[in-house]
């Protein structure tokens, strides 16, 4: 069963409320509705994932639209699967996971993000991350530094 996690299907909420809030503070849209039902069925039977090929036409178009806004791939074009690991170290995916990326479903997809961001160990996640912080801490303190000319 290809699935989506219950924090992919509150993200969608989260989205829908910012894209489409409510009118009048009380009604929900469609879109919120369709997803709030498929919420409240995975809390109540305490599921972590709904069937990505079962979820009501309305719930599983709202997912979608959250889904395309997204990045697609974890990649970050450092691949150690092509230099023979198992694993890639850039972005945490399985030799196959990278091979047969763009024939999983979106729930399949969704399914592997959420696994090596729990995993939380590949370079996407640590490495490069903290390079990025660095980066716009120095520019913070760079920009703190300079002088405002008196033209």
């Amino acid at each position: 069963m290809a699935g989506i996690h219950i924090t992919d299907i509150e993200a969608a909420i989260n989205h829908w409320r910012i894209k489409n809030p409510s009118p009048d503070g009380v009604s929900l849209p469609r879109e919120l509705r369709a997803l709030a039902d498929v919420y409240g069925q995975m809390v109540y039977f305490k599921q972590d994932y709904a069937d990505e090929f079962s979820l009501p036409l309305a719930a599983a178009q709202a997912w979608q639209d959250w889904y395309q806004s997204t990045p697609d791939t974890p990649c970050i074009a450092i691949c150690s699967t092509s230099q023979g690991d198992d694993w890639c170290k850039g972005c945490g995916r399985t030799f196959d996971e990278v091979q047969l990326w763009i024939e999983m479903t979106p729930g399949e997809k969704r399914g592997v993000w959420q696994r090596i961001t729990a995993d939380g160990t590949s370079w996407r996640f640590n490495k490069y991350a903290e390079r990025a912080a660095e980066d716009r801490h120095l520019a913070k303190v760079a920009s703190e530094a300079q002088t405002k000319l008196d033209l």
